[in-house]
Protein backbone atom coordinates (compact mmCIF):
# COMPACT_ATOMS: atom_id res chain seq x y z
CA UNK A 1 0.00 0.00 0.00
CA UNK A 2 1.22 3.46 -0.87
CA UNK A 3 1.13 5.70 2.38
CA UNK A 4 2.60 8.98 0.87
CA UNK A 5 2.98 10.60 -2.23
CA UNK A 6 4.96 14.28 -3.34
CA UNK A 7 5.62 15.49 -6.57
CA UNK A 8 7.59 18.37 -7.06
CA UNK A 9 7.59 20.54 -10.53
CA UNK A 10 5.30 17.61 -12.12
CA UNK A 11 2.87 19.32 -14.75
CA UNK A 12 0.37 21.16 -12.55
CA UNK A 13 2.08 20.62 -9.46
CA UNK A 14 4.58 23.40 -7.88
CA UNK A 15 4.86 21.13 -4.88
CA UNK A 16 2.18 19.10 -3.42
CA UNK A 17 3.80 18.76 0.02
CA UNK A 18 3.87 14.95 1.73
CA UNK A 19 0.07 13.75 0.73
CA UNK A 20 -0.95 10.90 3.24
CA UNK A 21 -2.42 7.80 1.22
CA UNK A 22 -4.70 5.97 3.14
CA UNK A 23 -6.96 2.12 2.63
CA UNK A 24 -9.69 4.98 0.74
CA UNK A 25 -8.37 7.79 -0.47
CA UNK A 26 -10.72 10.03 -2.61
CA UNK A 27 -9.68 13.14 -4.73
CA UNK A 28 -12.32 15.60 -5.94
CA UNK A 29 -11.92 18.31 -7.80
CA UNK A 30 -12.52 21.07 -10.72
CA UNK A 31 -11.73 19.73 -14.21
CA UNK A 32 -8.24 20.28 -15.27
CA UNK A 33 -7.26 21.04 -11.84
CA UNK A 34 -4.44 18.45 -11.52
CA UNK A 35 -6.37 15.15 -9.97
CA UNK A 36 -5.54 12.74 -12.35
CA UNK A 37 -2.03 14.01 -12.24
CA UNK A 38 -1.65 12.27 -9.04
CA UNK A 39 -2.83 8.98 -10.23
CA UNK A 40 -0.79 9.82 -13.70
CA UNK A 41 2.42 9.97 -11.47
CA UNK A 42 2.42 6.44 -10.07
CA UNK A 43 1.31 4.97 -13.18
CA UNK A 44 4.49 6.41 -15.08
CA UNK A 45 6.83 4.71 -12.48
CA UNK A 46 4.82 1.63 -13.06
CA UNK A 47 5.05 1.83 -16.83
CA UNK A 48 9.09 2.66 -16.51
CA UNK A 49 9.63 -0.67 -14.50
CA UNK A 50 7.64 -2.84 -16.99
CA UNK A 51 9.39 -1.72 -19.55
CA UNK A 52 11.76 -4.09 -21.75
CA UNK A 53 14.42 -1.93 -21.59
CA UNK A 54 16.16 -2.20 -17.98
CA UNK A 55 18.75 0.82 -18.53
CA UNK A 56 15.31 3.38 -19.18
CA UNK A 57 15.47 6.27 -16.73
CA UNK A 58 11.97 6.48 -17.42
CA UNK A 59 9.64 5.77 -19.84
CA UNK A 60 7.18 8.57 -20.59
CA UNK A 61 5.14 6.09 -23.08
CA UNK A 62 4.36 5.91 -26.52
CA UNK A 63 3.72 2.46 -27.11
CA UNK A 64 0.28 1.72 -27.28
CA UNK A 65 0.17 -1.61 -26.99
CA UNK A 66 2.33 -1.73 -23.76
CA UNK A 67 2.13 1.20 -22.14
CA UNK A 68 -0.15 3.18 -20.00
CA UNK A 69 0.10 7.16 -20.84
CA UNK A 70 1.93 9.02 -23.13
CA UNK A 71 3.50 12.14 -21.41
CA UNK A 72 5.05 13.19 -24.65
CA UNK A 73 8.84 14.80 -23.67
CA UNK A 74 10.39 16.06 -20.54
CA UNK A 75 9.06 19.41 -21.17
CA UNK A 76 5.44 18.16 -21.11
CA UNK A 77 5.88 16.48 -17.50
CA UNK A 78 8.20 19.48 -15.96
CA UNK A 79 6.30 22.66 -13.97
CA UNK A 80 5.60 25.53 -16.54
CA UNK A 81 6.54 27.82 -13.81
CA UNK A 82 9.90 25.17 -12.94
CA UNK A 83 13.16 27.26 -11.94
CA UNK A 84 16.50 26.50 -12.17
CA UNK A 85 17.39 23.36 -11.84
CA UNK A 86 14.87 22.10 -14.73
CA UNK A 87 14.35 18.84 -12.89
CA UNK A 88 10.72 17.28 -11.43
CA UNK A 89 10.78 14.48 -8.73
CA UNK A 90 8.08 11.83 -7.73
CA UNK A 91 7.91 10.54 -4.37
CA UNK A 92 5.93 7.98 -2.52
CA UNK A 93 6.38 5.68 0.86
CA UNK A 94 5.06 2.12 1.08
CA UNK A 95 3.91 -0.10 3.41
CA UNK A 96 3.94 -3.84 1.80
CA UNK A 97 3.06 -7.09 3.59
CA UNK A 98 3.78 -10.65 2.58
CA UNK A 99 3.06 -13.70 4.59
CA UNK A 100 6.68 -13.81 6.26
CA UNK A 101 7.17 -10.17 7.23
CA UNK A 102 6.50 -6.47 6.08
CA UNK A 103 8.71 -4.35 4.02
CA UNK A 104 7.63 -0.23 4.93
CA UNK A 105 10.57 2.07 2.80
CA UNK A 106 10.81 5.13 0.84
CA UNK A 107 11.59 6.11 -3.00
CA UNK A 108 12.36 9.45 -4.33
CA UNK A 109 13.83 10.23 -7.50
CA UNK A 110 14.49 13.68 -8.91
CA UNK A 111 14.92 13.60 -13.37
CA UNK A 112 16.13 15.99 -15.01
CA UNK A 113 16.95 16.32 -18.93
CA UNK A 114 20.56 15.67 -21.03
CA UNK A 115 22.11 17.99 -23.95
CA UNK A 116 19.99 15.38 -25.98
CA UNK A 117 16.07 15.80 -24.63
CA UNK A 118 15.94 12.63 -23.17
CA UNK A 119 15.33 12.45 -19.64
CA UNK A 120 18.06 11.11 -16.84
CA UNK A 121 18.11 10.71 -13.30
CA UNK A 122 19.72 13.11 -11.27
CA UNK A 123 19.10 11.38 -7.89
CA UNK A 124 17.54 7.81 -6.80
CA UNK A 125 16.96 7.86 -3.14
CA UNK A 126 16.27 4.46 -1.72
CA UNK A 127 15.03 4.18 2.16
CA UNK A 128 13.94 1.81 4.69
CA UNK A 129 14.13 2.96 8.24
CA UNK A 130 17.36 1.89 8.91
CA UNK A 131 19.36 2.07 5.51
CA UNK A 132 19.52 5.21 2.94
CA UNK A 133 20.54 4.34 -0.15
CA UNK A 134 21.57 6.92 -3.29
CA UNK A 135 22.84 7.05 -6.84
CA UNK A 136 23.85 10.51 -7.68
CA UNK A 137 24.70 11.69 -11.07
CA UNK A 138 27.90 13.17 -11.77
CA UNK A 139 29.19 14.48 -14.62
CA UNK A 140 29.49 12.85 -18.37
CA UNK A 141 27.09 10.41 -16.65
CA UNK A 142 28.99 8.48 -14.06
CA UNK A 143 27.05 7.90 -10.86
CA UNK A 144 28.19 8.04 -7.20
CA UNK A 145 26.52 5.84 -4.83
CA UNK A 146 26.08 6.47 -1.48
CA UNK A 147 25.10 4.42 1.42
CA UNK A 148 23.29 5.64 4.85
CA UNK A 149 24.36 9.04 5.77
CA UNK A 150 28.31 8.53 4.57
CA UNK A 151 30.66 11.48 3.90
CA UNK A 152 31.89 10.00 0.57
CA UNK A 153 31.12 7.81 -1.83
CA UNK A 154 31.41 3.68 -1.94
CA UNK A 155 31.51 3.99 -5.57
CA UNK A 156 32.06 5.75 -8.85
CA UNK A 157 31.44 5.35 -12.53
CA UNK A 158 29.54 5.02 -15.69
CA UNK A 159 28.41 1.54 -15.24
CA UNK A 160 26.23 2.18 -11.82
CA UNK A 161 23.71 4.35 -13.70
CA UNK A 162 20.53 3.14 -12.07
CA UNK A 163 18.03 1.35 -13.84
CA UNK A 164 14.11 1.48 -15.02
CA UNK A 165 14.01 4.26 -12.36
CA UNK A 166 14.15 2.38 -9.07
CA UNK A 167 16.90 -0.25 -9.53
CA UNK A 168 20.51 0.13 -8.78
CA UNK A 169 22.66 -1.42 -11.56
CA UNK A 170 24.32 -5.02 -11.45
CA UNK A 171 27.33 -3.58 -11.02
CA UNK A 172 26.28 -1.26 -8.16
CA UNK A 173 24.89 -4.36 -6.40
CA UNK A 174 27.44 -6.50 -6.75
CA UNK A 175 30.22 -4.36 -5.51
CA UNK A 176 28.23 -3.12 -2.46
CA UNK A 177 28.68 -6.32 -1.20
CA UNK A 178 26.15 -7.17 1.75
CA UNK A 179 24.77 -3.96 1.07
CA UNK A 180 24.04 -5.04 -1.97
CA UNK A 181 21.46 -7.49 -1.40
CA UNK A 182 19.95 -4.86 0.82
CA UNK A 183 18.86 -2.23 -1.88
CA UNK A 184 18.26 -5.06 -4.43
CA UNK A 185 16.11 -6.33 -1.99
CA UNK A 186 14.28 -3.25 -1.52
CA UNK A 187 14.28 -2.28 -5.09
CA UNK A 188 12.05 -5.12 -5.57
CA UNK A 189 9.63 -4.30 -2.85
CA UNK A 190 8.99 -1.08 -4.56
CA UNK A 191 8.92 -3.06 -7.78
CA UNK A 192 5.97 -5.35 -6.67
CA UNK A 193 4.36 -2.40 -4.99
CA UNK A 194 4.28 -0.44 -8.73
CA UNK A 195 3.34 -3.76 -10.58
CA UNK A 196 0.74 -4.29 -8.11
CA UNK A 197 -1.21 -1.09 -9.07
CA UNK A 198 -4.84 -2.14 -11.01
CA UNK A 199 -5.30 1.26 -13.38
CA UNK A 200 -9.09 1.46 -14.57
CA UNK A 201 -9.53 4.46 -16.31
CA UNK A 202 -12.99 6.91 -17.30
CA UNK A 203 -13.33 5.51 -20.56
CA UNK A 204 -14.87 1.87 -20.37
CA UNK A 205 -15.29 -0.31 -23.22
CA UNK A 206 -18.78 -0.35 -24.27
CA UNK A 207 -21.01 -3.97 -24.15
CA UNK A 208 -20.68 -6.32 -26.52
CA UNK A 209 -23.80 -8.57 -27.71
CA UNK A 210 -21.09 -12.16 -27.07
CA UNK A 211 -17.33 -12.32 -26.17
CA UNK A 212 -15.32 -15.13 -27.23
CA UNK A 213 -13.05 -16.77 -24.46
CA UNK A 214 -10.05 -18.99 -24.68
CA UNK A 215 -10.64 -20.89 -21.32
CA UNK A 216 -7.89 -18.70 -19.09
CA UNK A 217 -8.05 -16.08 -16.76
CA UNK A 218 -6.68 -12.81 -17.73
CA UNK A 219 -3.49 -10.50 -16.34
CA UNK A 220 -5.73 -7.85 -15.23
CA UNK A 221 -9.00 -5.92 -16.12
CA UNK A 222 -7.26 -3.50 -19.03
CA UNK A 223 -6.81 0.08 -18.39
CA UNK A 224 -10.54 0.45 -20.16
CA UNK A 225 -12.00 -2.83 -18.51
CA UNK A 226 -11.68 -4.96 -22.05
CA UNK A 227 -10.76 -7.93 -20.14
CA UNK A 228 -13.62 -7.42 -17.18
CA UNK A 229 -15.78 -9.84 -19.08
CA UNK A 230 -12.80 -12.62 -19.41
CA UNK A 231 -12.80 -12.25 -15.45
CA UNK A 232 -16.44 -12.81 -15.23
CA UNK A 233 -16.29 -16.05 -17.66
CA UNK A 234 -12.84 -17.51 -15.79
CA UNK A 235 -14.67 -17.10 -12.46
CA UNK A 236 -17.65 -18.68 -13.48
CA UNK A 237 -16.63 -21.64 -15.83
CA UNK A 238 -13.12 -21.95 -14.34
CA UNK A 239 -13.55 -24.81 -11.49
CA UNK A 240 -11.37 -23.42 -8.50
CA UNK A 241 -11.68 -22.36 -5.00
CA UNK A 242 -13.07 -19.33 -5.97
CA UNK A 243 -15.51 -20.78 -8.21
CA UNK A 244 -18.33 -17.89 -8.73
CA UNK A 245 -16.43 -15.25 -6.36
CA UNK A 246 -16.19 -12.60 -8.81
CA UNK A 247 -19.81 -13.33 -10.27
CA UNK A 248 -21.23 -13.49 -7.17
CA UNK A 249 -19.60 -10.60 -5.81
CA UNK A 250 -20.36 -8.30 -8.60
CA UNK A 251 -24.32 -9.32 -8.60
CA UNK A 252 -24.22 -8.46 -5.07
CA UNK A 253 -22.74 -5.17 -5.58
CA UNK A 254 -25.41 -4.40 -8.55
CA UNK A 255 -27.85 -5.80 -6.58
CA UNK A 256 -27.46 -2.62 -3.63
CA UNK A 257 -27.12 -0.34 -6.50
CA UNK A 258 -30.55 -1.32 -7.61
CA UNK A 259 -29.43 -1.75 -11.58
CA UNK A 260 -29.78 -5.59 -11.97
CA UNK A 261 -30.71 -8.78 -9.48
CA UNK A 262 -27.81 -10.80 -10.52
CA UNK A 263 -26.04 -11.65 -13.81
CA UNK A 264 -25.58 -14.69 -15.82
CA UNK A 265 -23.17 -16.38 -17.83
CA UNK A 266 -24.85 -17.99 -21.24
CA UNK A 267 -22.60 -20.17 -23.64
CA UNK A 268 -24.05 -19.60 -27.41
CA UNK A 269 -24.57 -23.26 -28.26
CA UNK A 270 -21.65 -25.48 -28.65
CA UNK A 271 -19.04 -22.51 -29.69
CA UNK A 272 -16.43 -20.73 -27.61
CA UNK A 273 -18.80 -17.73 -27.34
CA UNK A 274 -20.69 -16.47 -24.05
CA UNK A 275 -23.23 -13.91 -23.63
CA UNK A 276 -23.41 -11.83 -20.26
CA UNK A 277 -27.16 -12.19 -18.83
CA UNK A 278 -28.66 -9.72 -16.81
CA UNK A 279 -31.32 -10.34 -14.63
CA UNK A 280 -33.55 -7.83 -13.13
CA UNK A 281 -37.46 -7.88 -11.57
CA UNK A 282 -37.82 -11.10 -13.56
CA UNK A 283 -36.37 -9.79 -16.68
CA UNK A 284 -33.36 -11.63 -18.40
CA UNK A 285 -31.59 -9.18 -21.09
CA UNK A 286 -28.32 -9.42 -22.76
CA UNK A 287 -25.68 -6.95 -21.36
CA UNK A 288 -26.11 -4.92 -24.80
CA UNK A 289 -29.75 -4.56 -24.77
CA UNK A 290 -29.40 -3.32 -21.09
CA UNK A 291 -28.60 0.58 -19.71
CA UNK A 292 -24.74 2.06 -20.45
CA UNK A 293 -24.44 2.33 -17.12
CA UNK A 294 -24.04 -1.62 -16.20
CA UNK A 295 -21.69 -2.26 -18.36
CA UNK A 296 -20.02 1.01 -16.98
CA UNK A 297 -20.11 0.42 -13.85
CA UNK A 298 -18.68 -3.83 -13.98
CA UNK A 299 -15.17 -3.00 -14.74
CA UNK A 300 -15.31 -0.95 -11.45
CA UNK A 301 -16.09 -4.18 -9.25
CA UNK A 302 -14.91 -6.78 -11.00
CA UNK A 303 -11.37 -5.04 -10.60
CA UNK A 304 -12.52 -4.76 -6.40
CA UNK A 305 -11.95 -8.94 -6.54
CA UNK A 306 -10.49 -9.54 -9.01
CA UNK A 307 -7.33 -7.60 -7.72
CA UNK A 308 -4.66 -9.36 -5.74
CA UNK A 309 -5.11 -8.79 -1.60
CA UNK A 310 -1.87 -5.98 -1.23
CA UNK A 311 -3.23 -4.65 -4.63
CA UNK A 312 -2.98 -0.54 -5.58
CA UNK A 313 -6.81 -0.18 -7.76
CA UNK A 314 -6.70 3.05 -9.56
CA UNK A 315 -10.12 4.66 -10.89
CA UNK A 316 -11.13 7.48 -12.46
CA UNK A 317 -14.87 8.61 -12.78
CA UNK A 318 -16.30 5.02 -11.50
CA UNK A 319 -19.85 6.97 -11.56
CA UNK A 320 -20.07 7.65 -14.59
CA UNK A 321 -23.79 7.10 -16.28
CA UNK A 322 -24.60 5.70 -13.07
CA UNK A 323 -28.07 7.06 -11.34
CA UNK A 324 -27.14 8.52 -7.44
CA UNK A 325 -27.91 5.88 -5.17
CA UNK A 326 -25.70 3.42 -7.51
CA UNK A 327 -23.18 6.19 -7.01
CA UNK A 328 -23.33 6.43 -3.55
CA UNK A 329 -23.08 2.79 -3.03
CA UNK A 330 -19.94 3.45 -4.58
CA UNK A 331 -18.43 4.74 -1.28
CA UNK A 332 -19.49 0.89 0.32
CA UNK A 333 -18.08 -0.86 -1.78
CA UNK A 334 -14.47 0.83 -1.90
CA UNK A 335 -14.45 0.92 1.61
CA UNK A 336 -16.09 -2.76 2.39
CA UNK A 337 -13.59 -4.32 -0.09
CA UNK A 338 -10.55 -2.46 1.51
CA UNK A 339 -11.36 -4.15 4.73
CA UNK A 340 -11.81 -7.39 4.01
CA UNK A 341 -9.47 -8.22 0.89
CA UNK A 342 -7.02 -6.14 2.00
CA UNK A 343 -6.74 -3.64 -1.46
CA UNK A 344 -6.13 -0.02 -1.48
CA UNK A 345 -8.03 2.54 -3.52
CA UNK A 346 -7.53 5.44 -4.75
CA UNK A 347 -10.22 7.23 -6.51
CA UNK A 348 -10.82 11.01 -8.86
CA UNK A 349 -14.60 11.86 -8.45
CA UNK A 350 -16.89 14.22 -9.29
CA UNK A 351 -19.59 12.56 -7.81
CA UNK A 352 -21.56 14.37 -4.85
CA UNK A 353 -23.27 11.30 -3.98
CA UNK A 354 -20.06 9.38 -3.40
CA UNK A 355 -18.86 11.72 -1.64
CA UNK A 356 -21.69 12.28 0.84
CA UNK A 357 -22.25 8.61 1.55
CA UNK A 358 -18.15 8.66 2.59
CA UNK A 359 -19.27 11.38 5.29
CA UNK A 360 -22.11 9.06 6.18
CA UNK A 361 -20.06 6.24 6.12
CA UNK A 362 -17.37 7.72 8.60
CA UNK A 363 -20.50 9.55 10.99
CA UNK A 364 -21.73 5.81 11.65
CA UNK A 365 -17.97 4.17 12.62
CA UNK A 366 -18.02 2.08 9.63
CA UNK A 367 -14.72 3.86 8.37
CA UNK A 368 -12.58 5.80 10.45
CA UNK A 369 -9.90 8.66 9.80
CA UNK A 370 -6.69 5.85 9.88
CA UNK A 371 -8.60 3.93 7.10
CA UNK A 372 -9.61 7.16 4.41
CA UNK A 373 -8.84 10.59 3.36
CA UNK A 374 -10.52 13.05 0.76
CA UNK A 375 -8.70 15.87 -0.94
CA UNK A 376 -10.22 18.54 -2.86
CA UNK A 377 -7.93 20.08 -5.93
CA UNK A 378 -7.66 23.23 -7.39
CA UNK A 379 -5.89 25.72 -9.04
CA UNK A 380 -4.51 29.24 -8.26
CA UNK A 381 -3.30 30.58 -11.80
CA UNK A 382 -0.91 27.96 -13.55
CA UNK A 383 -0.48 25.90 -10.13
CA UNK A 384 -2.43 23.12 -8.45
CA UNK A 385 -2.91 23.25 -5.03
CA UNK A 386 -4.77 20.36 -2.25
CA UNK A 387 -6.57 20.70 0.37
CA UNK A 388 -7.42 17.87 2.85
CA UNK A 389 -10.75 17.84 3.54
CA UNK A 390 -11.75 17.95 7.46
CA UNK A 391 -14.41 16.20 8.43
CA UNK A 392 -15.62 15.45 12.07
CA UNK A 393 -16.30 12.31 14.19
CA UNK A 394 -20.25 13.03 12.93
CA UNK A 395 -19.38 13.25 9.18
CA UNK A 396 -19.50 17.17 9.34
CA UNK A 397 -17.35 18.98 6.75
CA UNK A 398 -14.94 22.01 8.14
CA UNK A 399 -13.26 23.05 5.43
CA UNK A 400 -15.22 22.57 1.34
CA UNK A 401 -14.42 25.23 -0.93
CA UNK A 402 -17.74 26.91 -1.63
CA UNK A 403 -19.55 26.45 -4.92
CA UNK A 404 -17.98 23.04 -6.38
CA UNK A 405 -21.20 21.16 -5.65
CA UNK A 406 -23.38 23.82 -6.39
CA UNK A 407 -25.78 25.84 -3.66
CA UNK A 408 -28.39 23.52 -2.62
CA UNK A 409 -29.36 25.60 0.03
CA UNK A 410 -29.64 28.88 -2.06
CA UNK A 411 -31.24 27.23 -4.91
CA UNK A 412 -34.16 25.59 -2.54
CA UNK A 413 -34.32 29.19 -1.39
CA UNK A 414 -34.50 30.57 -5.10
CA UNK A 415 -37.82 27.89 -5.88
CA UNK A 416 -39.52 28.90 -2.68
CA UNK A 417 -39.10 32.53 -3.73
CA UNK A 418 -40.06 32.32 -7.02
CA UNK A 419 -42.92 30.13 -6.01
CA UNK A 420 -44.20 32.78 -3.69
CA UNK A 421 -44.01 35.79 -6.02
CA UNK A 422 -46.28 33.55 -8.31
CA UNK A 423 -48.50 32.53 -6.27
CA UNK A 424 -48.92 36.78 -5.17
CA UNK A 425 -49.08 37.09 -8.78
CA UNK A 426 -52.10 35.01 -9.06
CA UNK A 427 -54.18 36.53 -6.06
CA UNK A 428 -53.36 40.02 -7.65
Amino acid sequence: MFTQLRLTNFKAWKDTGAIPLKPVTVLLGTNSSGKSTLIQSLLLLKQTVQSPDRTVHLNLGGDELNDLFSFGGFEDVLNQAAESPRQFSIGFDFLRESSDRVVAGQFGCIYGQTSSGSVVIQTLDLRTAERRFRAIRREKGAFSIVVDEEALPRLKGRNYSPERSIAFSADAIADLNQDGTVVEDLSLAIRRELEAVSYLGPLRRKPERDYPWNKTKPGDVGIDGRSAIDALLASDLLKSDEHRYIVDGVSSWLARMKVADRLEVRQQGRSNRYELIVHRDGVACNLRDVGIGVSQVLPVIVVAYFAPPGSTIMLEEPEIHLHPLAQSVLADLFVTISQKRNVQFIVETHSEHLFRRMQTLMAKQQVTANEAAMYFVEREGKVAKLRELEIDDYGRLKNWPDGFFGDALGETREQARLMFERQQATKA
